[in-house]
């Protein structure tokens, strides 16, 4: 990559010289060539509805249950069953209310302060990989449950539901011209138009560079359902030095104190090598980490694209959710995104 395009939020100097840095990471797993399905054209929800419960993110000790039903309203949904009176969440920009504070996800809101539900990007991020338009969740709290296996259980449960066609078509998101945010720590989202339109696609280049043993690792990809049901097993990665501080200082934050992470569901990094077996090896190195950022976290924020489904190419380094969903934001707050229908190339 060598052209940010428009800026939108960061410093120029400092974006170009991340993408130098980008350009220079070796790439550990090149699925450029894979070949895809072609974009669908009607809009879908499932067939039937299924329902998964775990242990509680936030509050480790309860069993949180979560059931996907069919809908005929468009877009993804989430509906607490405990509040009741209050209405369905739908999944967009407009409705994030933050990015976390001591733990960094995604929590989205609407209407009455009460009703939010937390750490949601490993679940919304499927609405980009399944093929799944219409989605109502039913939730018996703002806390998801976690499992020992990523996402995985997610998405066996969905396409347990099977998929039925609407009568609506699918409507594709592009960017005008290529647009780029840049964080404060050296890291940077660029979106830029599908380079073919005669098939365009979804693909992403993602690099994370930690001073743990999860090191550099950079895969490029194009966004898929085979490849998004790989990934899902990813889990969050969290360092060894956070592990100890919320073994200790932590304890006094009740989310800390009562979170239902273990080694068994996160992934954790020493300084030198890995405390747990890391996931998703490639040519003898793993990469679980880079695939939980690309598929389950920077995804999630793409998702959040209500009004349709982005395609094109997105390139990622070093950033994290607070800097996807200020990209999202900016999207529309510089009016970037066009139907991909009415893109005509550069």
């Amino acid at each position: 990559m060598n052209n940010p395009g428009t800026i939108l939020m960061g410093d120029s100097e400092a974006i170009n010289a991340s993408i130098a840095e980008m350009n220079n990471q070796p790439i550990d797993w090149d699925l450029s060539d894979k070949k895809v399905e072609p974009l669908r054209t009607k809009q879908t929800t499932i067939a039937q509805s299924a329902t998964i419960s775990g242990p509680g993110t936030f509050m480790g000790k309860a069993t949180r249950t979560i059931t996907f039903e069919p809908t005929h309203l468009e877009g993804w949904w989430l509906d607490r069953t405990d509040l009741p009176g209050s209405l369905p969440i739908r999944v967009g920009i407009s409705n994030v209310w933050t990015t976390g504070q001591i733990v960094s996800n995604i929590v989205l809101r609407s209407g009455n302060p009460h009703n939010y539900v937390r750490m949601v990007e490993h679940i919304i991020s499927l609405r980009m990989g399944l093929g799944i338009d219409n989605l109502l969740i039913k939730l018996d709290s703002g806390d998801p449950p976690l499992f020992e296996q990523g996402s995985l259980d997610v998405v066996e449960a969905l396409q347990s539901c099977g998929k039925v066609e609407v009568d609506k078509p699918v409507n594709y998101m592009t960017v005008k011209e290529p647009v780029t945010v840049g964080g404060t720590y050296g890291d940077f989202v660029t979106l830029a138009p599908p380079e073919n339109l005669d098939d365009p696609q979804l693909t992403i280049d993602c690099a994370l560079r930690f001073s743990t043993a999860i090191g550099q690792q950079r895969i490029i990809f194009p966004h898929c359902e085979e490849l998004t049901q790989m990934a899902s097993v990813a889990r969050t990665n969290t360092s060894l030095t956070k592990v100890l501080y919320c073994a200790t200082f932590g304890r006094i934050f009740a989310d800390v104190r009562n979170m239902g992470y273990n080694k068994k569901n996160v992934s954790i990094a020493g300084k030198k090598k890995y405390v747990n077996e890391p996931r998703l090896p490639h040519e003898g190195k793993a990469l679980e980490a880079v695939w939980h950022r690309s598929v389950l976290d920077l995804l999630a924020a793409i998702a959040l694209i209500p009004d349709g489904i982005f395609v094109g190419k997105i390139t990622s380094y070093k950033a994290g959710h607070r800097l996807d969903c200020e990209l999202m934001k900016q999207l529309y707050l510089n009016q970037s995104l066009v139907p991909l229908k009415d893109y005509k190339g550069a």
